[in-house]
């Protein structure tokens, strides 16, 4: 009995992106005759009708969106066994495409990316910057090899390693009470006009979750990066928590107080995420070797 094979698979994953054979067609690099020539055999080896053509284009029937969701599945599989040989025979000599939160980006990345290339000259990195709910949306698509992220981050399908801990510093302007307090605790921030990132990052809601606070109101100034966060508390607009890893890469915070709390010491862990599924998992955690040592 015949087997469907890998390029009418391929086929059959175009027509079901695009609805189109033509787009299918242009994607794949063939001719659309081609195209339909191996969609027909596909159908024929399965048994039954997979798409239907129509006036606004192609159309994937019942048993087509079933093949679709399958055939997806297996080129993922067929790409992950390619990229776990080449990984376990040479790790990381080729792309590698990691995601990385904005919190921690421009901080830590420029110490570590400069060990990694000397650790792995024939490593080519390729980075996304963006929140972790994209970012894993990114590792589930396969875009993403793996991201650096905080955790804990729970998500089905995803496992995380932690890397190292950062520590969250107060910061304020000098004149605020609580930058000259002797005992400095998070619960001292309740009430206080602590600025924080926009919803969607997780420092936000690490920030609220380990100062104890109530979530703000809609009226609370939120702002949409770290460096936008310091100079809105220069500017005398509250106080704030800042990660060590920022602090130590020198964000700009002239005129502020940073200062870290009465132990016990409170802040996120830096850790990497990647697919329970990759085939990249040796690469992955000579990645982490290197990112732990940075």
């Amino acid at each position: 009995m015949s087997q469907p094979t890998l390029r009418q698979l391929s086929f059959l994953t175009a027509i079901a992106e695009h609805g189109s054979f033509v787009a299918a067609a242009e994607q794949a690099l063939v001719t659309q005759p081609s195209l339909s020539a191996a969609i027909k055999e596909l159908e024929a080896i399965l048994g039954t009708k997979l798409i239907e053509r129509g006036r606004t284009g192609a159309t994937l029937t019942p048993a087509g969106e079933i093949a679709a969701v399958k055939a997806r599945a297996i080129l993922s599989a067929v790409d992950e066994l390619s990229e776990a040989v080449q990984g376990a025979a040479e790790p990381l000599t080729g792309p590698f495409r990691l995601g990385v939160i904005p919190t921690i980006a421009p901080f830590f990345l420029p110490r570590a990316l400069s060990k990694a290339k000397a650790a792995f000259p024939r490593l080519k990195l390729y980075l996304r910057e963006d929140l972790t709910s994209r970012l894993i949306e990114g590792l589930r698509a396969h875009t993403l090899d793996a991201a650096l992220i905080a955790l804990p981050y729970e998500a089905q399908g995803i496992d995380t390693m932690a890397l190292f801990d950062d520590e969250f510093l107060f910061v304020g302007p000098p004149d605020h009470p609580l930058s000259t307090k002797s005992e400095l605790r998070p619960s001292d921030l309740e009430g206080e006009p602590v600025l924080l990132l926009e919803d969607g990052h997780c420092l936000r809601d690490h920030a609220i979750g380990v100062c104890g606070m109530t979530r703000p109101g809609q009226e609370e100034v939120r702002a949409t990066s770290l460096f936008t966060l310091v100079q809105m508390a220069a500017g005398g607009l509250g106080i704030s928590l800042l990660p060590k890893i920022a602090a130590e890469a020198g964000i700009p915070s002239e005129g502020l107080v940073v200062r870290p709390f009465t132990p016990p010491v409170i802040g996120r862990q830096i850790g990497l995420a990647w697919r329970r599924s990759s085939g990249r998992l040796i690469e992955i955690k000579a990645l982490a070797g290197i990112l732990k040592s940075a």
